[in-house]
């Protein structure tokens, strides 16, 4: 069986000290999440992410303000993804939830004071984040 590895780009938007995190609405898992989805074949990661951040969250990127922090490989069964991280903390644009079938709200939170809510993956990678660690993985059992 061929092997597929899916890549996605995830945004850490800070600001004094906050981070801004995604309110999944009920169906998609109610749980606080980052901006950003999978890269697809004719992107490059930075160009996904100032695209998915646009879509999603009304936040203009600029690719020279995106910074690689953490790089994240998940295997759930047979499936596995790499997850590239990037860090700006210069945004035009005010951050809100603009995929309600997706998102119902959009929340900053003290990197200290991160929500119990969290996706386990999220709190996974905030874990490493804060430990200046560029690499991790996840294991989804």
């Amino acid at each position: 069986m061929e092997q597929r590895i899916l890549l996605k780009a995830r945004l850490i938007l800070e600001y004094h000290g906050m981070v801004l995190l995604m309110k999944q609405t009920s169906n998609n898992g109610g749980k606080y999440t980052l901006v950003g989805g999978t890269i697809e074949n004719n992107e490059f990661a930075k160009t996904s992410l100032i695209r998915e951040s646009m879509e999603e969250a009304g936040i203009k990127l600029k690719p020279e303000n995106l910074k690689l922090v953490h790089m994240l490989h998940k295997k759930k069964g047979d499936n596995s993804r790499v997850v590239l991280y990037f860090k700006s903390t210069d945004w035009k644009g005010k951050p809100s939830a603009l995929e309600r079938h997706k998102f119902k709200k959009v929340e900053w939170f003290d990197l200290d004071e991160l929500p119990a809510s969290m996706s386990p993956t999220v709190r996974h990678v905030f874990e490493h984040y804060k430990a200046g660690e560029m690499y991790s993985e996840f294991l989804k059992r």
